[in-house]
């Protein structure tokens, strides 16, 4: 049981970090003032496998749809994915991606809509990008460098997720060592610095709670993890940079109430200084977030 005497604790250890502040950019024209107020990404999976059925949109105009609803709704960027991140999950080859991606992109960008876009494959991520995307969201580091090159190169951002593998489709076992935060925190300095050698400044760091390890699928293990990074996100923040999370979901737990689940984590995550919240349930979230505001 998670106690306040915990959370004491890690503040304790920790409290000249809880004070660090992270860099302020303009994505697509608009500014985002993280250290006065968090930011919420909306999702939409064009992918049929992908399990968040609230979320999945199978034609474009569905998608556009759902990318302008997801804005009217409070969301400050819409997440686009071609390909699920399930292991079961059909891959698809990078015409493939395109075919689904680029006309959600141009449909969203000339709603007004900020977007984001989920891959690690260059060859889309420069469609995308010349499509209009104002952020990509990088789940793999095989191509690091000339990713960095299109992202920069178009006044883009970049979210680097943390993956202990090539990209987000070849992970194994997840490797803890002997403090989780501190490997995330040297792994995302490394990146940080490859990305600002290849002209990129607009950076988010995602610690990667969604993606399916093999040794992660038992659910108390899962869920400890998830809770422990949530609430120590604030020692990533030192970096410099703002952190965003993927807020995941504990099925097992929540039954037939998991879409209570990202709400409930969005507490955590907004207690370990979250900058920006990914969400299938982006009014839940707003109201979350709204209502911490309070206090």
């Amino acid at each position: 049981m998670l106690t306040l005497e915990q959370l004491a604790e890690l503040l304790d250890k920790n409290r000249a970090a809880a004070s660090a502040r992270v860099k302020e950019f303009s994505i697509g024209g608009k500014n985002f003032a993280f250290n006065a107020r968090p930011a919420v990404m909306g999702v939409v999976n064009l992918s049929p496998d992908s399990w968040y059925r609230e979320s999945v949109c199978l034609s474009a105009d569905q998608a556009v749809e759902r990318g302008k609803i997801l804005g009217a709704q409070g969301a400050d960027i819409v997440d686009v994915g071609a390909e699920s991140t399930l292991a079961h999950a059909a891959r698809l080859d990078d015409a493939a991606q395109n075919s689904k991606l680029l006309p959600v992109i141009r449909g969203l960008r000339a709603a007004g809509v900020l977007v984001s876009v989920e891959t690690y494959q260059p060859a889309v991520t420069r469609a995308c990008l010349e499509a209009g995307a104002n952020v990509l969201n990088l789940t793999g580091g095989e191509h690091g460098p000339e990713i960095y090159r299109l992202v920069a190169a178009h006044d883009a951002a970049v979210i680097i997720c943390y993956v202990q593998g090539g990209n987000v489709r070849a992970v194994g076992d997840f490797d803890f060592g002997a403090d989780t935060t501190a490997m995330m925190r040297e792994h995302f300095a490394r990146e940080i610095e490859a990305a600002q050698k290849n002209g990129v400044e607009k950076i988010l760091l995602d610690p990667g709670l969604g993606f399916y390890y093999r040794n992660l699928q038992d659910s108390a293990v899962r869920v400890r993890h998830q809770m422990a990074t949530f609430l120590n996100t604030f020692r990533l923040r030192t970096l410099g940079f703002p952190v965003c999370h993927a807020l995941p979901h504990a099925f097992e737990y929540f039954g037939d109430e998991v879409r209570c689940a990202e709400p409930f984590f969005a507490v955590l995550a907004a207690l370990g200084k979250t900058d920006l919240f990914r969400t299938h349930e982006v009014p839940r979230i707003r109201a979350v977030l709204k209502t911490l505001e309070v206090f």
